[in-house]
C-alpha cells in the first residue's frame, strides 16, 4: 500500500481543532476559494459525527487565481 506522508501538525501555523488522537483530516485550501469553502462545510458535517475527528486547515493560496496586491 502506498501511503503519503504529511508534515506534522503545527498549532502555530495550522488551524487545528478536535481531539489529539484518532483520525486526522488535513485540508489544504485557499481562503478565497469557493471549493475550499464547500469542502470545509462537508468536513464540518464529518466533525459532528461521533468518533473524534481532528481537523487541520493549511492555507495554500492559489496565487494564479487570487493574486495578492
Amino acid at each position: 500500500m502506498n501511503q503519503s506522508v504529511i508534515e506534522p501538525l503545527d498549532d502555530a501555523v495550522d488551524h487545528v481543532r478536535g481531539p489529539a488522537s484518532g483520525r486526522v483530516i488535513v485540508e489544504y485550501g485557499d481562503y478565497e476559494c469557493p471549493y475550499s469553502r464547500r469542502a470545509f462545510r462537508e468536513i464540518q458535517r464529518v466533525e459532528r459525527r461521533p468518533g473524534g475527528v481532528r481537523f487541520a486547515f493549511r492555507h495554500f493560496p492559489l496565487t494564479d487565481i487570487h493574486p495578492t496586491p
